[in-house]
């Protein structure tokens, strides 16, 4: 844990009268206005020498604020030689194409290995930024983009982004059975009672909306796109099993019978297995954080998604 302490004088005039929130966000840029709430809240900032935990306490001009507080240091902080495979770089976000197999942040079973891991090495500066700029995640076998903040300011705005549903997400998936047509599912989800890695879909969870299109279908299969609104743990995984069309590998939502097995000849009894689920976030969109343009990426599917549709 480090200790930090913040220091500001009240002296711009835009800012009298407005929240003590508010004004804490203004002032300290690379904190989210929604954690320095929480600290106010917490007994840590204080106006004049006196503590104030009332975010909504207005501001009258000149006050002194100090806020202290404890900062949790990353606890797998370890720089490892991964290899990113990066689509855009600029001073203030990254965009990598993420592959199969690789966990995207450090956890149970996963302290090392991990995107977290290649960030630290490849850019020093980026372990400042909370979660090493790391704005969303990817499931280990899903592939595709992601988009990670070089700085706080970069993190923050991004976050906010996300938050507000203003990061565009778009996937390719395949599916087991023949759907008729596109739709939507909106269906909260909350995490399993007794499957405590999976999440299912029930009136009691979060609010969940997953929107989907056909591209193709394929004897007992069908090619989809899909687009997010919500951005909830295993969402796309959990609502398509939700409608029983689960994702071709998944053996996490649907059992090892999701896992494709297909004889490649009538001549032998070799087979050909597709295992992880064939989820692949293809297309990225937002505003940047600094020069406001709209910015859009697409890739293509990877290698063995290709295969598995030449395959089907």
């Amino acid at each position: 844990m480090k200790k930090v302490e913040l220091n500001a004088t009240v002296s711009c005039v835009s800012l009298f009268g407005k929240r003590l929130d508010q004004v804490l966000s203004i002032l300290f840029k690379e904190y989210s206005r929604s954690y320095l709430k929480k600290l106010i809240i917490m007994n840590q900032v204080f106006i004049n020498e006196n503590i104030i935990n009332i975010p909504d306490k207005k501001i009258l001009g000149g006050e002194r604020i100090t806020i202290q507080f404890f900062l949790k240091e990353l606890q797998y902080d370890l720089p490892e030689n991964i290899f990113l495979n990066i689509i855009y770089e600029d001073n203030d976000i990254l965009i990598i194409n993420k592959p199969a197999g690789l966990v995207v942040h450090p956890g149970a079973g996963h302290k090392k290995g991990t995107i977290l891991n290649a960030l630290l090495h490849y850019n020093e500066n980026i372990k400042s930024v909370p979660r090493a700029g790391i704005i969303h995640r990817l499931d280990k076998d899903t592939t595709g983009l992601m988009v990670i903040a070089k700085n706080i300011f970069s993190y923050n705005y991004l976050f906010k982004l996300l938050q507000d549903r203003k990061i565009t997400r778009k996937y390719q998936g395949i599916v087991k059975g023949n759907m008729i047509s596109g739709g939507t599912i909106n269906k909260p989800i909350m995490r399993h009672p007794f499957k405590r890695t999976c999440m299912f879909a029930h009136a009691s969870g979060k609010y969940a909306i997953t929107h989907y299109k056909i591209i193709a279908h394929f004897k007992s299969y069908t090619h989809i796109s899909i687009q997010l609104e919500t951005g909830r743990t295993h969402q796309i995984r959990a609502h398509m099993l939700y409608i029983n069309h689960p994702l071709i590998g998944d053996s996490h939502y649907g059992g090892t019978k999701n896992c494709l097995h297909l004889r490649e000849n009538k001549k032998n009894n070799k087979k050909y297995i597709f295992s992880r689920q064939a989820l692949h976030a293809h297309y990225l969109s937002f505003r940047h954080p600094v020069r406001q343009n709209i910015m859009s990426w697409t890739i293509p599917l990877p290698e063995d998604m290709k295969e598995l549709i030449l395959k089907l």
